[in-house]
This record gives C-alpha cells, sequence and structure tokens, in this order.
C-alpha cells in the first residue's frame, strides 16, 4: 500500500441534514471528514455534537452563521475556521446570495 487513498465526489456517502447536504468521504476510527453545502437561505438540521471528539469546520466558499442551543452565533465567511468541542449542538445557516460549501472534520472519533 503506498499510503494515500483517493476517494472520488462520487464515492463519498451522500445524506443531508435538514437542507444540508452533506458528502462523508472519509470515516475512520481516528478521524472524519466531509463537505456541507446550503443553497442561499437554507439551514441545517441541528447537529447534537459528537461525545468523543472536536469537530473543525472550514468554509471553502460562501458566508455562513454556525449557532448553538444556548442562542450564541458566529459569522463565518471563505476562508474562516471554527472549531466546535464536544457535545456542543450546532446547526449551519447559509447568510450569502451564493450556494455556501464548508468542509468539517471530526477526530479523534467520529
Amino acid at each position: 500500500m503506498s499510503g494515500f487513498k483517493v476517494i472520488k465526489k462520487k464515492e463519498a456517502r451522500i445524506f443531508f441534514e435538514g437542507k444540508e447536504m452533506c458528502r462523508e468521504y472519509v470515516t475512520t476510527d481516528k478521524i472524519t471528514f466531509g463537505t456541507s453545502r446550503l443553497f442561499p437561505g437554507e439551514e441545517g438540521a441541528v447537529d447534537p455534537g459528537h461525545s468523543e471528539a472536536h469537530e473543525v469546520f472550514f468554509v471553502v466558499r460562501g458566508k455562513a452563521v454556525m449557532t448553538n442551543e444556548n442562542g450564541l452565533f458566529v459569522e463565518l465567511e471563505e476562508g474562516d475556521a471554527l472549531l466546535v468541542a464536544e457535545n456542543v449542538p450546532h446547526k449551519i445557516i447559509n447568510i450569502s446570495s451564493e450556494i455556501t460549501v464548508l468542509s468539517w472534520s471530526c477526530a479523534p472519533k467520529p
């Protein structure tokens, strides 16, 4: 084995959280990686958080607001990253006039 594994877009597992279309490219016992896409004005469902993982979001394109159950929100734009601690419920809302794309990963356990 070469140490590399290529996962093509068409091979990613697709699922929806509300109107948020997610593509899960990699899931192992150490990390999960994927992307989320939202059209203008759309929002995803509440993700309950992950009991044994931090989650990182990176805005690839567009602008979004990330909210939590306590009413805290942060505005994110292209090039911004957000670290979400364990067990923190969160939801993504697209606040731009274009499609917003975020990449995300959870580690050490999804």
